[in-house]
């Protein structure tokens, strides 16, 4: 028996790298997967269908069931058409994987606008367009009765939450998926639905020249995509009923839990304070 055994899932991205070893190993675990990819470049420009097919091809030779969607993300409608088309096409979801993604990295000073929106509508309005209409449709599924339990799992990053050059427009993106996850979880509880994020660490098109390259033959290949996809299935599945509102760090064979902002040392005086004095005593925070 798999873990996700007679459940429906959405991946977007999945037709490459992270999202396309979600979308395998959510299949093999006997889920049913809408592989959703706009078959986009490495930088969001281009379309194609291939992607899509192909894991959908995969999925299906093993044995497993799948269609394919190649919606783009960034559209409202759009991402309601590729909910609706999950839900009509296999009776029902409850899985959202919210992975779809690009970069296009520049310094602060040297970053076109065009780069800066298109990064974040990918990721974060991207994110929120999915997460929106599969939370409406488990709303109404809980109301009526028919809603045993709800998964969103989204995907934040390393750059997003402990920073990283080049990458404002993508660390911003990430650090807003880690905030939304954290409000989802809250907003969903009462309806038995939790929201998560992985902050994976893996070789892919967007991490290729950073990335250490592949291990030898019979090594452990600490960045190997497939080595992030068990803690998606995991957070897919029942066992993971009491688990919401976090992000986990999976790199290699290490999982981390990520610890949301908190409010460090403090100072109180009791009344308003002069510059003057925050210039003397700011260092006691430890700055």
């Amino acid at each position: 028996m798999g873990a996700v055994d007679g459940k429906v899932a959405i991946v977007t991205g999945g037709g490459r790298g992270l999202g396309r070893c979600h979308a395998l190993l959510l299949a093999s675990e006997g889920a049913r997967v809408m592989v959703n990819d706009a078959g986009a470049e490495l930088d969001g420009s281009g379309r194609s269908m291939e992607p899509a097919d192909a894991v959908v091809a995969q999925i299906k030779e093993a044995g497993g069931q799948a269609a394919a969607n190649y919606e783009d993300v960034t559209d409202f409608q759009g991402a309601k058409r590729l909910v609706d088309s999950a839900i009509s096409t296999f009776g029902k979801l409850d899985i959202l994987v919210n992975n779809a993604g690009f970069v296009r990295d520049r310094i602060v000073f040297n970053m076109p606008e065009e780069d800066w929106d298109a990064v974040l509508a990918v990721h974060l309005k991207g994110t929120f367009n999915c997460g929106r209409w599969a939370a409406s449709y488990f709303r109404e599924q809980s109301k009526a009765g028919m809603l045993e339990r709800g998964r969103i799992i989204n995907t934040s990053s390393h750059s997003g939450l402990l920073g990283n050059v080049g990458q404002g427009n993508y660390g911003a993106a990430k650090a807003g998926i880690a905030s939304l996850t954290m409000i989802w979880a809250m907003e969903l509880a009462r309806i038995n639905v939790t929201c998560n994020a992985i902050a994976p660490m893996a070789r892919t098109r967007m991490t290729e020249m950073t990335v250490g390259v592949p291990a030898a033959v019979g090594a452990f290949d600490e960045f190997a995509p497939e080595n992030i996809s068990p803690v998606v299935v995991y957070l897919a599945s029942d066992q993971a009923q009491g688990v919401t509102g976090r992000i986990i760090s999976i790199r290699g064979g290490k999982l981390e839990l990520f610890q949301p902002w908190q409010i460090g040392p403090s100072i109180d005086i009791g009344r308003r304070w002069t510059v003057r004095e925050i210039g003397e005593r700011i260092k006691e925070l430890g700055l």
